[in-house]
């Protein structure tokens, strides 16, 4: 009970309406209904019969470790047919060519940056009772959201029969204090708040890319296909991402060999050469969340769009949010179905779970 109850104060201020896969502050009745100059060109006449195009831009260097070249272009952003409102309408962007890593960034690698350092996550600190008035300064302590599933089919309204705040938990902790990332270096690190994933990209020189880049990006040159790798949910007979088989969230028949996180390169890559795009672990963007932020881009080709100036989400309307992309390991086709590559997620910056990663990208010039 002191667990639930310290997850209900904790993430009041933190969790996302997609996460940790369905994390509004309160049970929900239907969580999923689902660094340029200008945000943003004039009005075009003909942007709706548009096509995209991707660029031949070169790069202009040796690519940096562990990087793929997106030599940019315009594409139709958003989806039409994933019954989420928030991504529509469906409008054109282009962008600028840029660095994006192959992969979310994994154990490993942020292992290397807490070692040159000494940063701490938000979830290896105390938080601040100052922003809990009223709760017991002994539940105030370290921990992460984690995934638990509960041992029948529970209502799909209530995330706080799947989730469950543990003390200890943390990115060299997924599972919790007794759980390890020995074995899992190449697994991508979770328990990542956005400023955690801020401070990582710093250190590393790069950033974490826009909703847009992300996008296009998934993409992988493909217009305006339902996943990152096609239309085919399992193309060939085979599942091609991380994602939840089974009954949500009761039973994972880990049809695609995975219960929880996958090593990055599991799964082929998309049409850039990018890995892990769908599926696996949310991914945080430099985006503020806004529902209606799509409908402000219609009408007009956007041009490198950095998002709204700030957040508002009506069903927490206290709470300032920030764009993932990508979906993780708990996405099914019963609940979320995030990896569908137009959809969008968000989450509250001081906040991350067990299945919330990142990766970076940086500047093509």
């Amino acid at each position: 009970m002191k667990q639930l109850i310290l997850f209900t104060l904790l993430f009041a201020r933190g969790c996302s309406a997609n996460g940790p896969d369905s994390s509004s502050a309160r049970p929900s009745s239907d969580p999923h209904a689902g660094h340029h100059a200008s945000d943003q060109s004039a009005a075009t006449p003909d942007a709706a019969s548009a096509a995209p195009v991707i660029d031949d831009t070169p790069p202009p260097g040796p690519a940096p470790s562990g990087m793929v070249w997106i030599s940019g272009g315009t594409f139709w952003m958003g989806c039409e047919d994933c019954n989420m409102p928030d991504a529509l309408p469906l409008h054109m962007v282009a962008l600028d060519a840029f660095w994006m890593d192959e992969t979310p960034v994994t154990n490993a690698q942020f292992e290397e940056f807490v070692k040159a350092t000494g940063y701490r996550t938000i979830a290896e600190r105390y938080p601040d009772p100052k922003d809990f008035p009223g709760a017991d300064p002994e539940m105030l302590v370290p921990g992460s959201a984690v995934f638990t599933p509960p041992g029948m089919d529970v209502p799909l309204n209530d995330y706080m029969q799947w989730w469950r705040y543990v003390p200890g938990a943390n990115w060299r902790h997924p599972e919790g204090p007794n759980s390890t990332i020995k074995g899992r270096e190449d697994h991508p690190v979770v328990h990542i708040a956005w400023d955690d994933a801020m401070a990582y990209a710093k250190w590393a020189g790069k950033r974490l890319p826009t909703e847009a880049e992300y996008e296009f990006a998934a993409r992988g040159g493909l217009d305006r296909h339902r996943y990152a790798w096609g239309n085919e949910l399992k193309p060939g007979g085979r599942w091609p991402a991380n994602i939840w088989q089974g009954r949500f969230p009761s039973q994972n028949t880990a049809e695609d060999g995975y219960y929880r996180t996958s090593p990055v390169k599991a799964f082929p890559p998309n049409g850039f050469g990018l890995y892990d795009m769908g599926g696996n672990v949310w991914q945080w963007c430099s985006d503020w969340y806004r529902p209606d932020y799509f409908q402000t881009q219609a009408g007009h080709i956007a041009r490198n769009p950095q998002g709204p100036p700030d957040s508002f989400d009506p069903q927490e309307p206290g709470l300032a949010k920030r764009v993932q992309k990508g979906g993780s390991f708990l996405c099914s086709d019963q609940y979320c179905v995030r990896y569908l590559v137009g959809s969008r997620g968000k989450g509250a910056s001081d906040s991350g779970s067990s299945n919330v990663g990142f990766r970076c990208v940086r500047a093509g010039y």
